[in-house]
């Protein structure tokens, strides 16, 4: 640590009562934004001097600012351990011999973290979770470069990695001072391309007068309003969990206070703790994407609407959407949306043998997997085993209820789908508000005696929701459902599912619905066919060809 540069955090730590590494945490990720504007400046045809400046600012934070020599250590055993593995072994199994070696390296240190139990220190355990994700992705993309591409999908094509990196842009990439202490991580080809500055090419075909605005002929586009956006955002969530915390957080909830209030106000306490809760990784998560949006890695395309530069690449969270979200894919599928990438690219879809479809070992290994990458608290696998079940529930729901809120076609809602979309938003946000909190409370006991003070309300609705869908209230649904007619519709549906549940991403390690997916795509494409008919045009397009071509647009 640099001598005397923990005072001034340490002032500040005790007059707000706060933690000072989680102080200088903040400071690092703000920080990160003049730092990057340096890094978008250093000259484009120099990448090995970028390189150098984002590992002499890694290096800074790491020792420097915390004093991590043993973390240092550690992601140079992950990142060397990777990269010698995938030189030297030429084999099918090298990706799995990397991802034993990764994950039990980091497993390690997660237990570490859990004997030590001092939430208020930084340590290593939250770049080293980015870093597995990384390198995961970075052996599998060696592995892939190695085979034909007659055998890669898309995805893997365009990820494959034909040439071991030089040690300087390896260690860059590992070491991204943006995303280095909470992401978001990204694979090394996409580093690649930022560094080298062919991210910023404009598609073949593409009207150069439509090229987003740069600075002093460099390739990278102005960025700085987004970023300001971004980091506007997350400070007005580091304010809102700095306020919102000294009225909801953990003790309150196990004190005898809490027991005063009755039953619905202690369900409101208890879903607000969960909204505060959030918000500091609203907060971390923004400003982290803010700073890579600086940087430019964030750039992602030209929107081909409105003609601008699209800066989402590493969009991490849609707070907006979870809070409002209607179902458990929306929740669970807009948090932590990285990791749902990695875990459906580098863990569903590769436990699958080739030509094979998608099954349990590959939900089991996912499910694993996230649980591991996370740590070993119970409160985790308490969190994952409901939410599995809850996400069970909620599909066969969607399927026997929704169509009920919706014309016999399925074409239209009806005039009571409104309540139905109140109701779902309702039961979801309760229900995961019972879910999340042993991701609060992370022990066992202080997790179910909170579940007790709200009488297991969610447990109790799981139970009934369960035995519902094993008994005959199901086929009972299901014979009304059939009455009702869905035309040629239903066998668009049928035949589109399976392909689209390898293209879905599990949802920290649940996998996704693609059923309910399909049916919002099925009710555009069919109100599209009620608009011909009604300005008395053809209908006689190809239903299929329309399904497909919005799959592929979502």
């Amino acid at each position: 640590m640099l001598p005397y540069i923990n005072a001034p955090f340490a002032y500040v730590a005790n007059a707000l009562g706060a933690s000072t590494d989680e102080l200088k945490l903040i400071f690092s990720f703000l920080l990160s934004y003049p730092l990057a504007a340096v890094l978008k400046r250093i000259p484009d045809r120099a990448p090995w001097q970028k390189n150098l400046f984002i590992i002499g600012v890694s290096l800074f934070y790491l020792i420097g600012l915390f004093d991590l020599w043993d973390g240092i250590r550690t992601l140079l055993w992950s990142s060397a351990g990777a990269y010698a593995i995938a030189a030297y072994i030429d084999s099918p199994f090298m990706p799995w011999i990397a991802f034993v070696f990764i994950m039990g390296h980091m497993s390690i240190n997660h237990i570490q973290r859990q004997i030590i139990n001092d939430p208020g220190v930084v340590d290593i355990t939250g770049a080293q979770m980015v870093l597995v994700m990384k390198l995961t992705a970075f052996c599998w993309n060696v592995h892939d470069g190695r085979l034909p591409e007659s055998e890669l999908s898309d995805f893997q094509k365009e990820r494959a990695i034909r040439e071991l990196p030089g040690f300087l842009d390896y260690a860059g990439y590992v070491l991204f001072f943006p995303s280095l202490f909470a992401g978001p991580a990204f694979d090394y080809v996409d580093y690649r391309h930022y560094i080298s500055t062919t991210m910023f090419q404009l598609p073949p075909g593409t009207d150069p007068s439509k090229a987003p605005p740069t600075r002093k002929k460099r390739k990278i586009p102005r960025s700085g309003t987004p970023a300001s956006w971004k980091a506007a955002f997350g400070l007005l969530w580091l304010v809102a969990f700095l306020q919102f915390s000294g009225w909801y957080y953990t003790d309150f909830l196990l004190g005898d206070e809490y027991m005063k209030y009755n039953l619905f106000r202690r369900i409101w306490i208890l879903h607000m703790l969960g909204v505060t809760t959030r918000m500091k990784y609203y907060a971390v998560w923004t400003l982290t994407e803010g700073a890579c949006i600086l940087s430019g890695i964030g750039y992602n395309g030209i929107d081909p609407k409105t003609g601008r530069a699209k800066w989402d690449r590493l969009q991490n969270v849609r707070p907006l959407a979870i809070e409002t979200a209607q179902n458990t894919r929306d929740y669970l599928g807009n948090w932590n949306i990285n990791t749902n990438h990695w875990l459906r690219n580098y863990v569903y879809l590769r436990v699958t043998p080739k030509g094979k479809k998608p099954g349990f070992r590959a939900s089991l290994a996912t499910f694993v997997t996230s649980a591991f990458w996370h740590g070993f608290y119970p409160g985790y696998y308490m969190a994952f085993v409901l939410a599995s079940l809850l996400q069970t529930i909620a599909k066969n729901g969607r399927r026997l209820l929704r169509p009920f809120f919706l014309t016999p076609d399925g074409a239209s809602p009806t005039p009571k789908k409104r309540y139905y979309d109140i109701f779902t938003i309702l039961v979801t946000q309760l229900a995961f508000s019972f879910t999340v909190v042993p991701f609060i409370f992370l022990g066992f006991a202080n997790s179910w005696l909170v579940w007790l003070r709200v009488y297991c309300y969610c447990l109790i609705g799981v139970a009934i929701c369960l035995g519902c869908i094993f008994s005959p209230v199901k086929q009972k649904l299901q014979m009304q459902l059939k009455k009702r007619n869905r035309g040629k519709i239903e066998e668009v549906i049928k035949e589109e599912q399976e392909k689209e549940r390898v293209q879905n991403a599990p949802t920290l390690g649940l996998p996704d619905d693609p059923e309910a997916e399909m049916e919002e795509i099925v009710a555009e494409v069919k109100k599209e066919m009620e608009a011909r008919k009604r300005r008395g045009g053809s209908v006689s397009f190809d239903i299929r060809k329309a399904v497909e071509e919005k799959l592929s647009k979502r």
